[in-house]
């Protein structure tokens, strides 16, 4: 089964992990023959370098950058292969955009 780890500076791991228990409950146990993905804020941070020294423990991988978006997607796999994982990555980045006033055509209606 796959198991993620959240990691952050502050509390953005925690915050990421309420709104995970609020939308899919909580799951918080692990066995050795589980899939582990260890999941950073910040590539290079001082938090992902404490979670690259895990690596080396078998069926582990680490993704740096996370946003909600990825870890949810993340949350409802049951296991998730090394291109799987990139695709997820890529999808997740698609989420991180600029907004402005025109690029979103709404009326008055939209808003009640």
């Amino acid at each position: 089964m796959l198991k993620l780890f959240l990691s952050s500076h502050g509390h953005l791991a925690s915050g990421m992990k309420t709104s995970l228990d609020i939308l899919l409950g909580n799951s918080d146990q692990v066995s050795e023959n589980d899939e582990v993905i260890l999941l950073s804020d910040m590539y290079g941070g001082s938090v992902n370098q404490v979670m690259f020294t895990y690596l080396h423990k078998p069926n582990t991988r680490l993704v740096a950058g996370v946003n909600l978006a990825c870890v949810l997607e993340l949350s409802i796999q049951e296991s998730v292969s090394d291109e799987q994982l990139e695709e997820i990555v890529e999808r997740s980045r698609e989420m991180l955009r600029v907004v402005k006033d025109d690029s979103v055509e709404t009326t008055e209606e939209d808003f009640f």
